[in-house]
């Protein structure tokens, strides 16, 4: 009986651990019949509260405690991390690939979406795209394409942290709607709206 027990739990950790990371699932990178984002966007929403609520929303979602932010370090665990090259706080980092702004120019191409927030910075969002992104050492999956009337952006970095980005017209096509969905390793999610008005 030990021994069948002894060999089941072998078997459950080797299961464990040869788990395949979590990847994205591909999209659909068709545009919909009649669905354009192009032209000018300024935020109706408070900026300022969005910022304060995506902070939040990312301090809940990317597996660093409180704790280990503001706990006084170990000098040993911090010797032996800086000669394995490791870092005591292993974090999701996908909040990294985030880009916001009052105000977005916005043009959509029959492959892409070019957007530029506050004229300073344009990210670009392939449709059908599945594939890695990276901003310095911090790398990520992306996965970019359509869900009915929306355009759904998904990042998801090595530590399981997922930022999903919902893009798509409401009000006669008048507002642009913009929720941004932080999820945890744990499957925990905060979410964050923002809405922009069509400029003449």
């Amino acid at each position: 009986m030990t021994t069948r027990l002894a060999g089941f739990s072998a078997t459950v950790l080797l299961a464990a651990g040869c788990a395949a990371p979590e990847m994205l699932p591909p999209r659909d990178g068709t545009v919909p019949a009649g669905i354009d984002f192009s032209g000018t966007w300024q935020i109706v929403s408070d900026q300022r509260a969005d910022q304060q609520r995506l902070r939040q929303a990312i301090r809940r979602t990317d597996g660093i405690s409180d704790d280990d932010l503001f706990r006084r370090p170990d000098h040993d665990s911090t010797d032996r991390n800086r000669r394995s090259g490791s870092s005591s706080i292993k974090g999701g980092l996908v909040f990294v690939f985030l880009e916001t702004g009052s105000s977005l120019q916005v043009t959509q191409t029959e492959h892409g979406l070019f957007i530029s927030f506050d004229r300073s910075v344009v990210e670009e969002y392939r449709f059908g795209e599945n594939r890695i992104i990276s901003v310095g050492e911090v790398q990520a999956q992306r996965v970019t394409g359509w869900e009915g009337n929306q355009l759904v952006v998904e990042t998801l970095d090595k530590n399981s942290m997922k930022m999903t980005e919902r893009i798509e017209l409401v009000n006669s096509g008048n507002t642009l709607e913009r929720t941004i969905t932080f999820r945890s390793k744990e499957g925990d999610e905060e979410t964050v709206v923002q809405r922009f008005e069509r400029q003449s």
